[in-house]
């Protein structure tokens, strides 16, 4: 591990060291989260969204979009399947799962993104009332618009330590802000999950208050960039294993 990467993990060390873990432990949870980057400018700017301060986890935070898979992502349509080299980088972190799961997460990512910010992204594509699961997935095929898995990226993957009061496996995917069919306004505001949202230079973005894993994502994202964002690129994982922090590629 060159010294840049091993940065990284010892952002993480740190920040647990400071950090209550005497939870019961509890089997982390499949998540997913989303990062818009808008290449229109001079530089990539990202989207964040700012926590409800009321909220007890992560108050005020900056954070990507996301949350916990949900049974009905296994059971949405789309318009187009994940490209096969993100499909097998997923199933490299997935080895005791396939690729419903794998097509899930994805999905998981776009629904969470709609929820939480009220941006529709997919193509426009009639779906059939009875391919569409209940729930939030009815609400964003009424505008006309279906998932396209074609266009996301994965780009890190990590798990929340033991003994934490809440634990999630979370899978990081990248998708362009031209994915972005739709704006539903009235989302966003004081007794919503975000209270803002912000595009803010990938340079600049780890300003923010930050919760310590979206810090190093965004030290991946900025060096994946660089490097050309490839999906032959090996995705980062991180993870406390027998009690000491890893950064694995897969």
């Amino acid at each position: 591990m060159n010294d840049e990467k091993q940065s990284f993990t010892d952002r993480l060390i740190a920040a647990e060291h400071t950090r209550d873990r005497g939870f019961p432990n509890q089997r982390p949870k499949h998540a997913a989260t989303l990062i818009l980057l808008d290449h229109s400018g001079k530089e990539p700017t990202v989207l964040m969204g700012r926590r409800n301060p009321a909220h007890k986890f992560m108050p005020g935070k900056f954070v990507f979009p996301g949350g916990r898979l949900d049974p009905v992502d296994r059971r949405m349509s789309v318009a187009s399947p994940l490209p096969g080299a993100v499909e097998q980088r997923l199933l490299a972190h997935l080895p005791n799962r396939g690729t419903v799961t794998a097509r899930a997460l994805a999905l998981a990512a776009i629904r969470e993104t709609f929820e939480e910010t009220g941006l529709v992204l997919g193509v426009r594509t009639p779906l059939d009332s009875d391919k569409v699961p209940e729930g939030v997935w009815q609400t964003y095929a009424a505008h006309g618009f279906a998932p396209d898995l074609s266009k996301l990226s994965f780009v890190a993957h990590a798990i929340t330590p033991p003994r934490r009061p809440r634990r999630f496996d979370t899978f990081f995917f990248v998708a362009d802000a031209t994915m972005i069919a739709h704006r539903s306004p009235g989302v966003i505001g004081p007794q919503a999950e975000f209270v803002e949202l912000v595009w803010i230079a990938l340079s600049e973005a780890k300003r923010l208050d930050l919760p310590t894993v979206t810090t190093v994502v965004l030290d991946e994202l900025d060096n994946r960039v660089k490097a050309g964002f490839g999906h032959e690129l090996p995705v980062p994982f991180y993870r406390e294993l027998r009690g000491r922090f890893r950064r694995e590629e897969r």
